[in-house]
């Protein structure tokens, strides 16, 4: 299972090099492509509340950088 990670930026936010390193530091990997960034499960079973873990720690992450993003996590 994986968890996609797609960001709208905005020139009165945050650096978008600033942005991928706070990423990195949760876990999540930068991405070519339709989305930006994967945080990738492994096989380990994954419960919805472990999605709403990861959920919150990019809401505080990203936090006061002025960006918008969606999350989409996958089988």
């Amino acid at each position: 299972m994986k968890t996609y990670l797609t960001i709208i930026f905005s020139s009165e936010g945050a650096n978008p090099i600033e942005v991928v390193e706070r990423l990195r530091s949760i876990g999540f990997k930068p991405l070519k492509g339709v989305h930006d960034h994967v945080y990738d499960w492994g096989k380990r079973k994954v419960e919805l509340e472990d999605i709403l873990q990861v959920a919150c720690s990019v809401h505080e992450t990203l936090k006061g950088c002025k960006v918008l993003y969606k999350l989409q996590t996958k089988e």
